[in-house]
C-alpha cells in the first residue's frame, strides 16, 4: 500500500481546543493515521475517509473555529464524521490546504475495492491507462451486420482497473448483470 500524501498539520484538542502540530500520513486505501511527530511511533487517532467522514469543510466554511494565531481562514480544513465527531485541521500555507483538500477528497469519494490484493501488493506498479491510440483497431468484423461472433455469453470473470486520479490502479471485481430468463432469445 501506498502513501497519497503526508505532512505535517496543526490539529485542534478536542478538550481545551489548544493547537497542536501532528504528523499525518494519507493511505492509498482511504486511511488517514496520525501521530505525534514523523518517526510514526505514538498513534494519536485514525479515520477512515471512506467509511467515517461525511464532510469536509476548507476554509470559510469552518465556522465553527479559529485559525491558531498567525494564520489565515484559507488554511483551515475540517473532516465531519459520521459518529458526530468532528477533526479541526490547519494547513501551513493556502496552497497547502487546497493540496489536503484535493487529496481528502479524493480518498473519500475513490470508489476502487478495499479488499482487493491490488492495494495491498507493494510490488505492484502503478501507470495511467494507454492513451486511445494504444489500443489495437477492432477487426472489420466486429463492425459488420451479422452477430455470429457473439454466443451470447458473458466474457470470462475477471477484475475491472479503475484509475484513482493521481494514477493509482485499483482492481475490482466485475460485478456482472443478472442472468436470467431475459437474457435468452
Amino acid at each position: 500500500m501506498a502513501f497519497v500524501k503526508s505532512g505535517w498539520l496543526l490539529r485542534q484538542s478536542t478538550i481545551l481546543r489548544r493547537w497542536k502540530k501532528n504528523w499525518f500520513d494519507l493511505w492509498s486505501d482511504g486511511r488517514l493515521i496520525f501521530y505525534d511527530d514523523q518517526n510514526r511511533h505514538d498513534l494519536e487517532d485514525k479515520i477512515h475517509m471512506r467509511i467515517h467522514c461525511i464532510n469536509l469543510r476548507v476554509g470559510n466554511e469552518c465556522r465553527d473555529f479559529q485559525p491558531p494565531e498567525g494564520k489565515q481562514r484559507d488554511c483551515l480544513l475540517q473532516i465531519v464524521c459520521r459518529d458526530g465527531k468532528t477533526v479541526n485541521l490547519c494547513a501551513e500555507s493556502a496552497d497547502d490546504c487546497l493540496a489536503w483538500k484535493i487529496a481528502l477528497q479524493d480518498a473519500r469519494t475513490n470508489t476502487g475495492y478495499v479488499g482487493s490484493d491490488v492495494m495491498y501488493d507493494e510490488t505492484a506498479i502503478s501507470s495511467a491507462p494507454p492513451p486511445y491510440t494504444a489500443y489495437a483497431t477492432p477487426s472489420p468484423e466486429v463492425y459488420g451486420y451479422g452477430y455470429d461472433q457473439y454466443n451470447g455469453a458473458y466474457p470470462p470473470v475477471g477484475p475491472q482497473i479503475f484509475y484513482a486520479s493521481n494514477g493509482q490502479a485499483y482492481a475490482v471485481p466485475y460485478q456482472y448483470p443478472y442472468q436470467g430468463n431475459h437474457c435468452q432469445p
